[in-house]
């Protein structure tokens, strides 16, 4: 099902003026990104809670639904199930060849083969179980960050006693790279991989680390605060385009900041934005998960590519 929602030039302009009043005049920007008359379209409803987008580029969209256990696969066909049970799958990315890796609630993070095959690449952690893996984003050299709240479970069964972000490598080794995050969860590199943006959804703000030419995270600092009311959002999934912005959920919809964090504009959503996905041919289009809806606009920009950092 496709629908065509009423938000288009009137609302935008409305929201871009708030962030104008609130944060300087960032209107300059905002016409690079998109356009005065893009609409948000809902593609699919009727779900229990979505997650994880990410574009295939053969041509579809897979994301998960937390709560049904199930990943989809959305077409303009419609929906169909991709991997049912798959372990409560929250945050979907590709890796260098191609396969699908998920991060999943029953305390897993796993790579579904070409085969299709579930491969079981991290779920322990000097020996204890990981929380929940909950966002996932692929370096360039094969490498695997993850970060991991313990959203999908009770505080019983908690055995780290922190929430940490994560480096998995290809030789199967697994490190630690920050376990100082109050909630850590959505997870994004900047193009050119010199650093890494993490939200905390508790904290309502994005940090980002320098990443070091071992692959570990230094200096720590607050990037962007996403203040609002958290029943209509918080900041969870991000993606990144090849300028560099950053594109992150929050309380009514999707903020957009520039490299240097300046908010630049919002992005009104009916629904809470859980995640993003830059999809189409051309990836300028930016899918997004929000509570039991799939949605998309048409941006400018071109986004980063999953696993092609």
């Amino acid at each position: 099902m496709k629908k065509t929602l009423g938000i288009g030039a009137c609302n935008l302009l409305l929201s871009l003026l708030m962030v104008q009043q609130s944060w300087g005049n960032t209107s300059a920007n905002v016409p690079a990104i998109m356009d005065s008359n893009a609409k948000v379209e809902k593609l699919s409803s009727g779900l229990k809670f979505t997650e994880g987008p990410v574009w295939n580029p053969s041509g579809f969209l897979f994301f998960s639904d937390i709560p049904a256990d199930t990943i989809y696969k959305w077409t303009t066909n419609g929906i169909s199930v991709l991997r049912r049970p798959a372990g409560n799958p929250n945050g979907n990315t590709f890796d260098r060849q191609g396969r699908l890796i998920t991060a999943q609630h029953n305390r897993q993070l796993t790579r579904t083969e070409k085969n299709g095959k579930i491969t079981i690449l991290a779920e322990r952690y000097q020996g204890k179980r990981l929380n929940s893996p909950n966002d996932v984003v692929v370096k360039s050299d094969g490498s695997i960050y993850f970060t991991d709240p313990p959203y999908g479970i009770q505080k019983e069964q908690e055995e780290l006693g922190f929430y940490g972000i994560y480096r998995w490598k290809p030789d199967g080794t697994l490190t630690l790279l920050n376990k100082e995050m109050v909630r850590p969860n959505g997870i994004a590199f900047s193009p050119d991989e010199k650093k890494l943006y993490v939200s905390d959804s508790e904290k309502l703000h994005i940090r980002v680390f320098d990443v070091q030419s071992d692959g570990t995270l230094a200096n720590s600092r607050v990037f962007a605060e996403l203040p609002g009311a958290t029943d209509k959002g918080v900041p969870d999934g991000m993606k990144v385009d090849a300028k560099g912005n950053i594109y992150c959920s929050g309380s009514g919809g999707v903020w957009f900041f520039s490299p240097t964090g300046q908010l630049l504009g919002k992005i009104p959503v009916p629904e809470s934005v859980t995640n993003l996905a830059w999809g189409n041919k051309d990836y300028k289009t930016l899918y997004i998960t929000a509570g039991k809806s799939i949605y998309r606009i048409r941006l400018n920009i071109a986004g980063v590519k999953p696993g092609q950092n």
